[in-house]
């Protein structure tokens, strides 16, 4: 009998370790003075932030989901490793945390040098945006796990925050202005929905261009997560916020409510004009109820700042200054009943 090998299992060690050091510059790269130690080892040595009185730590887990079909469909994967970064990081930003270190899982049957490193690149890429160190990851090899072509990923972020300063939701209060951030488009929510209108009833290809969009599907399908960090920062320098939402599955109405106390809900208001055209598509090709798009898609919002109705104002017009578009979407007002959120859309 042929004596066997684990790379002719399917399973080729040499090439992981050979691309992790083509890329060990772009990873090295997002690297911040609290990284003690190079890629590479058992674990990652970070030290904690020493300008921080009592220091918490944040810390959250999240993918990309079904929106990898679309990278497999278009053979384009410089993207999503920001997606993967911004589900992380901006869900530890809603407790008012820095995220500053970042770590990823990668899965795949078969590792494809060019797929490999444009999803790494792109997740250094989020690392950037979200100024967090990617210290470490796995990549796993799985041969006849994943079909010929497909990965997964999963991220990883640690964040801190000063332990007077987190931001809880329990300070809103009656009167509260509600911010809304613009969202890039789908972001990385509701592609089961998608996929099941655009290619499973409608038949279209990737590349395709329609009716209401400028440029192909895939481009507009594609694009990545916004990561909202480092404009929050600034704004919590100087505003007292009070609580945060980052609009993911179950949309506004199921991210908002997770933070308004007892007794009081979000009454918001979304004007047509501010949401971007896919969504229109999407209702309009999928025939899909108004309340399924609020309660599956963000609509247009891709972040929720919460706020005395005195600062809204000033935080608005200091986020369009620095280029992230905002405006103010609702109030908080008593709630009689046990619903938290009501939207309008006009």
């Amino acid at each position: 009998m042929k004596s066997l090998t684990y790379k002719e299992s399917g399973v080729d060690i040499l090439k992981a370790d050979n691309l992790i050091e083509t890329l060990k510059k772009d990873i090295q790269g997002t690297f911040n003075p609290l990284v003690l130690n190079p890629i590479g080892g058992f674990g990652s040595l970070t030290e904690i932030p020493s300008n921080l009185k009592h220091p918490v730590l944040v810390t959250s887990t999240d993918g990309v989901g079904t929106k990898l079909k679309i990278a497999f469909l278009s053979g384009k994967h410089d993207t999503v490793g920001i997606d993967l970064v911004a589900m992380c990081a901006n869900d530890i930003l809603t407790l008012g945390a820095k995220p500053y270190f970042f770590l990823d899982y990668y899965a795949c049957g078969r590792i494809d040098e060019n797929t490999y490193t444009q999803v790494i690149k792109g997740i250094c890429d989020g690392c950037m945006i979200a100024d967090c160190a990617l210290i470490g990851g796995e990549t796993a090899e799985m041969p006849s796990f994943y079909k010929e072509g497909e990965y997964d990923l999963a991220g990883f972020v640690i964040g801190f925050v000063e332990k007077e300063k987190i931001i809880d939701g329990s300070k809103i209060k009656e009167g509260d202005a509600i911010i809304g951030l613009a969202s890039s488009g789908l972001h990385s929510n509701g592609f089961s929905l998608v996929r099941k209108v655009f290619f499973d009833v409608h038949k279209l290809k990737i590349n395709e261009n329609i009716d209401g969009l400028n440029g192909p599907l895939s481009e507009e399908l594609l694009k990545p997560t916004k990561i909202y960090v480092k404009p929050i920062l600034k704004i919590l320098e100087h505003f007292n916020v009070k609580g945060m939402a980052h609009i993911t599955g179950g949309g506004l109405p199921g991210n908002i409510k997770r933070i308004i106390p007892e007794g009081l809900k979000a009454r918001i208001t979304i004007n047509k004009e501010n949401v971007p055209k896919i969504f229109q598509v999407v209702k309009n090709l999928g025939n899909v109820p108004q309340e399924d798009m609020f309660s599956t898609f963000n609509m247009g919002i891709g972040f929720v700042l919460i706020v005395e109705d005195k600062d809204s104002e000033p935080i608005i017009n200091t986020l369009n200054i620095s280029g992230e578009k905002s405006f103010l979407i609702g109030k908080i007002e008593r709630s009689i009943d046990k619903e938290k959120v009501t939207i309008e859309y006009n």
